[in-house]
This record gives C-alpha cells, sequence and structure tokens, in this order.
C-alpha cells in the first residue's frame, strides 16, 4: 500500500517502521524538519516545537511502551539503551514507606525505561530515516485532505503547500492539535466524535544535569510521581545524567503560576522531602518549560457503528490524550501504531473492516484508562480545591465492591503487594476493572488502610512554606 502519515511523531514514526516492514511505502510528513540531529545533546537542545510542548517535559517509556518495543522494535529498544536511556525496576519506584524491595515474580514486567523524549524522539527517528520503504518529508505543511464521493466518503491522499500527495491509507499522527475534523467537514463528510474534559493542571519541567565528581543520593537513581496538596511532583533520573523534573499545580491556583520562573520552580522542589539532596548535586540545563490547556480527550472515527469516513485512521495523541502526569501517552503511540499494523495486515483490501478494527483496539485498549482518567483528575482537582480553599480532605468513601482511586495509592505506600497493583494499572499492564473490581485487591486495600492508624500519602510542606519558599527563592535555597 501507499501510505501517508501526517506528523513526524512517535506515534508516526512506529507506524512507519512497523507498516514499512509489513512491505507498505510510507511517506511521513510534517511541518518541522524531519532530520534526525547529529547527537542527542544537539537533539535535546533543539526538541522544542510550537505544536507539540510536550516533547521538552518530563516523559518515562512506561512497561507498557517497553514491552511493545522489545516485542515488535527490539532494535530501537537496544538503541535507546545505547543512547543511554536506564533501565528502571519496579523497586527503583518504591516510596521509603516500602521496606521490603525483594523481587517477585512478574516484576520484570514492571520495568520502565528512564529517558527524555528528546532522546526518544532522536533514536526513533534516526531509525527511520534509515529505514527502507520510509520516507522522511519534513517542512512540508499538510493543509487538508483529499476526499472522494461515496457513503461513507473514502480519503484518498492529502494536501501540502507543495501539492497533493495520494495514498491508499492516510494517518493521522499529527497530536493534539489536529486540523483532521476540520478538514473533513470542509470535504462536506462527517466529523469524528469527540470527548474532552480538561485536566484542570498546569504543568511546568526543567531538566538538571548531575554533576559527574559529587555522590549521588541513595540509592542512586530516581522515579517518583506522587500528589501532595497543592501540587503533584515529579523526579526522574534519565539519560546521560540527566535529572527530570515536574510540578503541576491546579491551573485556578493563582499564587503558584510563579512555578513558570526558575528561582520559584527550583525553590518549590526544595520543599518536597527527598528532592532536595539531589538538587544539591545537580545544574539547571533548561529553562522552566510550562504547558496549560491539557485536556483529556478521545477521538472516533467509528460512530454508532459506521465508520465516518474510509482510508483515514488516527493513532496517539490525535486519537487519545490524557494527564500526562501518568505518563501514559507513549504507551497508548505505541500500541495505537501496533494495532494499525495488525488492522491493515488483516484487512489490506477493505478499509471498512480496517476502521472497525481500530475502533474494537480503541475500545479495548484505550477507553478503559481514559475513562478511568476522568474520574481520577476529577477527584485529584477537587482535593486540590480543598487545599487551596483551605478546607480539609474530603472524608474517604466507605468500601465498596470497587477500591477508589485514593484507598488504592493510599495502601500502596504501605504494601508492598497493593504498590505492585497500582503500578501495574498506572503502566497499563493491566485494565483498571482489574485492579478497582479484583476483590482480593479490595479485601487487601481494606486490612492494610485499617490497620495503618489514620496514615496519609504524606503532606510535604505547608502552602505557607512554599509561598514563603518561591517569594525568597535565595533564602530557601540556604535554608
Amino acid at each position: 500500500m501507499r501510505i501517508v502519515v501526517i506528523g513526524g511523531s512517535a506515534a508516526g514514526l512506529a507506524a512507519a517502521l512497523l507498516l514499512a516492514r509489513d512491505g507498505h511505502r510510507v511517506d511521513v510528513i510534517d511541518r518541522d524538519d524531519l532530520e534526525p540531529a547529529v547527537d542527542v545533546e544537539t537533539a535535546a537542545a533543539t526538541s522544542f516545537r510550537r505544536t507539540a510542548p510536550h516533547l521538552v517535559h518530563l516523559h518515562q517509556v512506561m512497561p507498557l511502551a517497553r514491552s511493545l518495543l522489545l516485542e515488535r522494535l527490539p532494535d530501537v529498544y537496544a538503541g535507546l539503551l545505547r543512547a543511554g536511556a536506564v533501565e528502571s525496576p519496579v523497586t527503583d519506584r518504591m516510596p521509603p514507606t516500602l521496606t521490603d524491595r525483594s523481587r517477585h515474580p512478574g516484576d520484570e514486567e514492571l520495568t520502565a525505561l528512564q529517558i527524555r523524549r528528546s532522546t526518544f524522539d532522536w533514536v526513533l527517528r534516526g531509525a527511520s530515516a534509515e529505514q527502507q520503504g520510509v520516507r522522511l518529508v519534513g517542512r512540508t505543511p499538510v493543509t487538508g485532505l483529499v476526499v472522494s464521493d461515496g457513503d461513507p466518503r473514502r480519503v484518498v491522499g492529502v494536501r501540502t503547500e507543495a501539492g497533493e500527495r495520494r495514498a491508499d491509507v492516510v494517518i493521522d499522527a499529527s497530536g493534539r492539535r489536529s486540523s483532521v475534523g476540520e478538514w473533513l467537514v470542509a470535504e462536506g463528510a462527517r466529523r469524528p466524535e469527540r470527548t474532552a474534559a480538561p485536566c484542570g493542571i498546569a504543568y511546568h519541567s526543567r531538566h538538571y544535569r548531575l554533576r559527574g565528581d559529587a555522590p549521588r543520593p541513595a540509592p542512586s537513581r530516581i522515579s517518583v510521581i506522587a500528589p501532595l496538596p497543592h501540587f503533584t511532583f515529579g523526579a526522574v533520573t534519565a539519560d546521560n545524567g540527566v535529572l527530570s523534573t515536574v510540578l503541576c499545580p491546579l491551573l485556578a491556583d493563582a499564587p503558584l503560576r510563579a512555578l513558570r520562573r526558575p528561582d520559584a520552580h527550583d525553590a518549590a522542589l526544595r520543599t518536597v522531602p527527598g528532592l532536595r539532596p539531589w538538587l544539591a548535586v545537580a545544574d539547571p540545563i533548561t529553562p522552566v518549560h510550562t504547558m496549560g490547556g491539557l485536556h483529556d480527550t478521545l477521538t472516533h472515527l467509528v460512530v454508532d457503528g459506521r465508520p465516518v469516513v474510509l482510508g483515514l485512521h488516527a493513532i496517539g495523541d490525535a486519537m487519545c490524550t490524557t494527564n500526562p502526569t501518568l505518563g501514559r501517552g507513549l504507551s497508548m503511540a505505541l500500541q495505537g501504531a501496533t494495532d494499525l499494523a495488525t488492522a491493515l495486515g488483516q484487512y489490506p483490501d477493505d478499509p471498512e473492516e480496517q476502521a472497525r478494527a481500530m475502533a474494537a483496539s480503541t475500545a479495548e485498549h484505550v477507553t478503559p484508562w481514559f475513562v478511568e482518567q476522568l474520574h481520577v483528575d476529577s477527584t485529584r482537582v477537587c482535593d486540590m480545591r480543598r487545599a487551596l480553599a483551605g478546607e480539609p480532605p474530603a472524608l474517604t468513601p466507605e468500601f465498596g465492591e470497587r477500591v477508589e482511586p485514593g484507598q488504592l495509592r493510599a495502601a500502596a505506600m504501605l504494601d508492598p503487594t497493593v504498590f505492585r497493583a497500582l503500578m501495574s494499572l498506572i503502566s497499563m499492564t493491566v485494565t483498571p476493572r482489574e485492579v478497582y473490581g479484583d476483590p482480593r485487591i479490595r479485601e487487601r486495600v481494606r486490612t492494610v488502610l485499617a490497620a495503618s492508624d489514620g496514615f496519609t500519602t504524606g503532606s510535604g510542606a505547608s502552602r505557607h512554606d512554599v509561598l514563603a519558599a518561591i517569594a525568597d527563592p535565595r533564602a530557601a535555597a540556604t535554608a
């Protein structure tokens, strides 16, 4: 088949590799330059893209994404390790409240990969540039779709500033700001169905370089994303001695908008238990990158059992976005690319069955986590709003047929089995139903919390202390 991919994203490049290796001819078209950088640090320095601001923020390759790479693109995985990626076993991500860090059967499936997104994309782009059957067409904005008549209509190519490109299949991998819906309507086709809800947070990331001559805190790696009353924080030791951090306050929390300032960002990080020793041996290598307007979104190209259009498929952020604090974007991107390669292989001459197969894959591999994310975000935003208003946390709901997200997280801080269940859920290696509805998990959570004597997951510094730190960063740095 002749295939056009709109967007040189991770989803688009992964799909191009998989499809070219199945014998297809694939053009990847992007408005930005797709030439691989000369080295990993040049890739990092040039990674910001206006249409994909998340590329410069904290990332990890979560276990599902790692598993898909090992199975379908093992050469890319080997390239990530050569580029400096660090394998992170689940025991690395355990909180200090868990003292049993022994390995359990199945832990290998929960191994993550700690790496900057710029490094990940650099390796993937390099593999794509060398892949027979893939052509990278950069600096060429796509401006519309070529659509033929029929019921439903069929996409038969794309329009670019350099002219039309015909294709048997067009893949939308253009990200969260995809214009494909508007292009379809402009051509007289039906609009895809889209569900969207705001995440309610801002996202402030910064990268640091660990000093080579300074002893690292013990343990020598860190990988944590955790909620505190006024913000979620994250810190990950990434590739090539880089420490990546993130702070995620409420979008409506006006005083914490100061976290976009480098001195305020660093001062706030120092108020987080356990992060001060890391900042003491690291120097900033980037400004603070800020991202707002985040939404959980899910787009359907099959509505009421009928394809909106034929010959078009969406993967990656063009199909689904979720709150980046759980790091599921790359997993969904690689899963979508894998499912698409499977669908085209099963139904090479039947575009309607291709569409139905992709809809079924979305229902199985995306929708359960999207629905869970809506619930998690709603609960988290309510908790942060209560903290902002000076109100006590909401009462923990009574145990019912399902465990609630807050109950699961609290018990995970005290019990290694529950912690692994939480990591499996975050990692997308088990479904939300399998965790929240498991009677064994429910009983274990109930037992752990009943014996916890009012344990909380930790409050960090008070709001007064956080605001004082960002108001006087120099004093906070020497305190």
